[in-house]
């Protein structure tokens, strides 16, 4: 097998501030996924956009950065880590200067999508970085913490930000920021980053790139047509099939060629297969509070951007306590289930609070409840699984399997906004029409926003636990003192504690 070539390990001064340029990189990654949220209210009525279509602008973000990240991981491991980390700091601020002067939903949505595409090249290739910067189990246990956190706060950052900027400036603000994010972090990556690449020929899997893009945007297209079609119509089947048919085909091809795109062995591993699962439900519960928090509090209540913004600072606090405090402490201590599956618990039981909301519940007993759950929920869950994804991978795997917990952030993302928007916008169309005998009026329809939201709230919670039940029996990953040399990275090739008998 190919060996790693990379330089001396950052020195110890170093490792810390390297961490900062590439945490912030991930900051912006994660919150340009979140930032136009409070905008959006703001930018469909500047672009005319339809309810149908407004998930998009985030969806178009978010899919097309889980779709590329196979690709852009394997781009990281052949290329150089550094010099993708690079390249996708530059793209990524180039997309942004687009979307921030756009004046159509089309001009917009191309550059949603090319943000997506170098955040793909970005994503894998910093938490590559982070993965060979950082070995010691301590160490890597504060670090990983510190990204969790990241990763996770982001999200809300990112709402406080675009009520802020939508405010006092204006919603394309949202967009304009992540220039000069980008510049810094491309700077200080550039001082403080050494490079790292997996020796060999690169061939690059095109067909698996292919299959797994064309078989993603058919099931996030044909989940958001639903909500006008209808689940039965059969362009929605169709297209649900036709994304099935083409990831099962992915899978095959991936089985069979060379130097596949996912090696299916990383996906294999009973502990990746859970930190994957884990990292993608916990962003579907995220992005769909997001989304419907934002709405709720804007159009229901009546809060301005700004307000809305502050109004989920308490879910950041959460986030940042649960991440960087208890799970950090308890990450190298306790079976990766034990933090993971409490967690899942909390982020649907964020999801189902909003059963108890009316359209006039206070902040403190309707949101402020919701978004401590789900902060520290996320807190519990992405530390965890950004760690376990990638712990003890070959180094010439680092990419990819840094672009498998990323993708499947991403996708879950994708497809639960799409979906969730979907059910929601459809549930409350369907009360309408069962109350048209009252005639329209604004209470009403406040009303029927809020039953969008509540039955799209109980479908997210129950795909959650359902992830929680599966994450219990699936991910039998020991503590980690039972098997040291599995947390200490001493052997790049070794398997992080796959098939272990449960202990904790």
């Amino acid at each position: 097998m190919a060996t790693t070539k990379a330089q001396a390990p950052v020195a110890d001064s170093r490792r810390w501030v390297a961490l900062f340029f590439i945490g912030l990189a991930q900051l912006m990654i994660v919150l340009d996924g979140t930032v136009v949220n409070i905008a959006l209210p703001s930018l469909q009525r500047d672009l005319g956009i339809s309810d149908g279509d407004r998930q998009w602008v985030i969806t178009g973000y978010t899919l097309a950065f889980g779709s590329l990240l196979l690709l852009g991981g394997r781009i990281a491991d052949w290329t150089g880590r550094k010099r993708t980390f690079l390249i996708g700091l530059f793209g990524f601020a180039g997309a942004s200067a687009l979307g921030g002067a756009a004046d159509t939903f089309d001009m917009l949505l191309i550059a949603r999508v090319l943000q997506g595409g170098f955040a793909a090249l970005l994503g894998p290739s910093a938490l590559s970085l982070l993965t060979v910067t950082f070995t010691e189990p301590k160490e890597r246990a504060k670090a990983f913490g510190i990204w969790g956190g990241i990763s996770a706060a982001a999200g809300a950052i990112g709402l406080l930000a675009g009520g802020a900027l939508t405010d006092y400036l204006d919603w394309r603000w949202c967009l304009y920021i992540s220039v000069p994010i980008s510049l810094i972090a491309a700077v200080g990556g550039y001082a403080m980053l050494t490079e790292s690449r997996s020796a060999g020929r690169a061939r690059f899997d095109v067909l698996g790139v292919l299959l797994v893009t064309s078989g993603l945007v058919a099931i996030v297209y044909g989940t958001s047509r639903a909500e006008s079609d209808g689940w039965g119509s059969t362009p929605v089947i169709g297209l649900l099939a036709a994304g099935a048919v083409l990831l099962a085909v992915f899978v095959l091809v991936e089985s069979r060629v060379p130097q596949p795109l996912l090696p299916l062995r990383l996906i294999a591993n009973r502990t990746r297969g859970g930190a994957y699962l884990g990292a993608g439900l916990a962003i579907v519960g995220m992005f769909g509070a997001f989304l419907f928090m934002t709405y709720y509090l804007q159009v229901i209540k009546g809060y301005s951007p700004i307000r809305t913004g502050v109004a989920f600072l308490p879910m950041t606090l959460a986030v940042l306590v649960s991440a960087g405090g208890f799970t950090t402490l308890l990450l190298p201590k306790v079976a990766p289930r034990v933090l993971i599956v409490p967690g899942m618990l909390l982020v649907s039981s964020g999801m189902l609070w909003f059963l108890t909301m009316e359209t006039d519940t206070g902040y403190v007993e309707g949101v402020l409840v919701a978004g401590l759950l789900l902060g520290l929920g996320a807190g519990m869950i992405l530390p965890v699984a950004f760690n376990y994804a990638t712990h003890g991978v070959d180094p010439d795997d680092a990419g990819i399997a840094s672009a498998g917990v990323n993708t499947a952030q991403q996708i879950g993302g994708s497809i639960g906004t799409a979906l969730l928007n979907t059910i929601a916008t459809s549930a409350t169309a369907d009360y309408l029409a069962s109350h048209a005998s009252r005639g329209g009026n604004p209470a009403l329809a406040k009303k029927a926003m809020l039953q969008g939201f509540e039955t799209a709230g109980i479908w997210a919670a129950v795909i959650i636990l359902t992830g929680a039940l599966i994450t219990t029996f699936l991910m039998n990953t020991p503590r980690p003192d039972a098997n040291n040399s599995s947390m200490t990275g001493s052997e790049p090739g070794s398997e992080l504690l796959s098939e272990a008998s449960p202990r904790g």
